[in-house]
């Protein structure tokens, strides 16, 4: 549910949205983004929704006809935008004894 609206879109759909929206709100910025959503007569549509700090959206359990909706693209579109406001630090998990690094340092 989205401003007063349903749609009905994917498990993993639904969560990266709900994961971005939230990442947007934390970096107080908006942006519009686009998820596939199933119609009432089955077919497959799309939804766009300006998702921010002022979002207010909830995600609940409901049962449909047919297969799951699941669409990778989506969701490395939705995961983009979160890791481009949450970026990460690789780190390496080498632990070992620096007396076995003998003459590397």
């Amino acid at each position: 549910m989205y401003a007063g609206s349903e749609f009905v879109t994917g498990d993993d759909i639904a969560s990266a949205l709900l994961s971005c929206g939230q990442a947007l709100a934390e970096a107080g910025e908006a942006e519009a983004v686009t998820v596939p959503a199933i119609e009432q007569d089955g077919s497959i549509g799309s939804v766009t929704v300006l998702i921010g700090p002022a979002s207010q959206m909830v995600a609940r359990d409901t049962k449909v006809d047919g297969e799951e909706l699941i669409d990778v693209d989506a969701v490395a579109r939705l995961t983009a935008v979160e890791r481009r406001l949450r970026p990460v630090a690789v780190v390496d998990g080498d632990r070992s004894d620096p007396a076995d690094w003998g003459d590397e340092i």
